[in-house]
């Protein structure tokens, strides 16, 4: 087994030779190993005939797969195969399921997973409502799965990681690589707290446009369902959706602000059908494997901001009756209000200390929902 790994590790390093091609090799040839050490004249038979089998019969005098092996040992990159039982289970059930992946970490192949998807631009009210969900979701002993990008992604990871849960980052590069470089730290931080980096992408890849679909088919394929927390109208949350879908996998989502254009893609979805979500008991109840086994939840989880102590006072609480997940800038508040400039930046600062309210660019402000 170990050196049918390597020299699908060796062939994944050939140019061409992507998940598909290494897919057809090991279906024609029965294995890695045997495509690596077949002559010349089987290769004609192969029915995806490209320049992919030139490059693979010219590297193979010359590529060592224990020296590939080595240096992914080097750059701290483990690898695996479907057959092996800390690959995702979920995953490896599907026809299209990578013969390779790379990661770093800890995987476990009968993990219960939860994908939690959504936009990078995304709004305060969408990366609470992640946090909140993929939190309460991961004290329960579910992965949450998700694609380490800006926004949505990055909110669902913290908010796992805050909650002492384990969170799964599917890249769109080589693990040698972290994109987008800001989180870096959050990435040290999901194998700090014994979750994994993923890809089946070499190292060396480069984060293109074009791999992102591929990472997003693993999101959902890994996973029991997938949950989009905000999406725009063609956002490419919702490419997750449709491998979903393929996959079998159920598809929820949250619903948000109306004027929001983040509300739109979501709300899409909840008319073609995806289950509705205020909180995580909504999962709960759509998932037999998960109420049966995994366990009840408990107590009130619904996205609200939690109760606060407020600070008292009637210019507070006029300020706070305008405020909601909506960003208002403050030229509105004041426009709508009694107060002077000079009270409203005070109260508005209050409520910041308070963890009441939040700050975004451009003096807009909305009310805090983190939990």
């Amino acid at each position: 087994m170990e050196q049918e790994k390597l020299v699908r590790a060796a062939l994944r390093t050939i140019k061409g030779v992507g998940s598909q091609h290494l897919r057809q090799l090991i279906a024609y040839f029965g294995s890695a190993v045997k495509a690596w050490e077949a002559p010349k004249s089987r290769f004609l038979h192969i029915s995806d005939q490209g320049p992919w089998i030139g490059e693979m019969l010219l590297a193979r005098n010359t590529l060592d797969p224990k020296a590939v092996g080595e240096a992914l040992n080097q750059q701290g990159i483990r690898i695996i195969t479907p057959d092996e039982p800390d690959y995702p289970a979920l995953l490896a059930e599907l026809a299209d399921a990578p013969p390779l992946l790379y990661y770093r970490g800890q995987l476990r192949g009968q993990a219960e997973v939860l994908a939690v998807v959504g936009a990078r631009q995304a709004t305060a009210y969408g990366k609470a409502a992640a946090r909140v969900l993929a939190r309460d979701a991961a004290v329960k002993g579910i992965v949450i799965a998700s694609g380490l990008a800006r926004g949505i992604d990055t909110a669902a990871h913290q908010g796992t990681i805050e909650s002492g849960g384990v969170t799964w980052a599917f890249l769109g590069c080589g693990l040698d690589r972290i994109y987008p470089l800001e989180n870096q730290r959050l990435a040290k931080d999901i194998l700090e707290n014994g979750g994994a980096l993923v890809s089946e992408f070499t190292p060396g890849t480069p984060p293109l446009s074009g791999n992102f679909p591929a990472r997003n088919r693993l999101i959902s394929g890994c996973s029991r369902g997938v949950l989009v927390v905000e999406a725009a109208e063609r956002s490419g949350a919702l490419i997750t959706v449709d491998f979903a879908l393929e996959q079998g996998r159920e598809v929820f989502a949250v619903p948000g602000p109306i004027f929001s254009p983040m509300s739109r893609g979501t709300h899409n979805l909840l008319r073609q059908g995806a289950k509705i979500v205020e909180g995580i008991e909504d999962i709960w109840n759509e998932v037999p494997a998960w109420s049966n086994n995994v366990g009840n939840v408990s107590g009130n989880t619904k996205i609200l901001r939690e109760e606060k102590e407020l600070p008292v006072g009637k210019d507070i609480e006029s300020i706070l009756q305008q405020l909601s997940d909506i960003p208002l800038h403050i030229d509105h508040i004041t426009v709508h209000s009694t107060l002077s400039v000079s009270s409203i930046s005070l109260a508005l600062l209050e409520l910041q200390l308070g963890g009441i309210v939040l700050q975004l660019p451009g003096q807009h402000y909305v009310l805090a929902r983190e939990c």
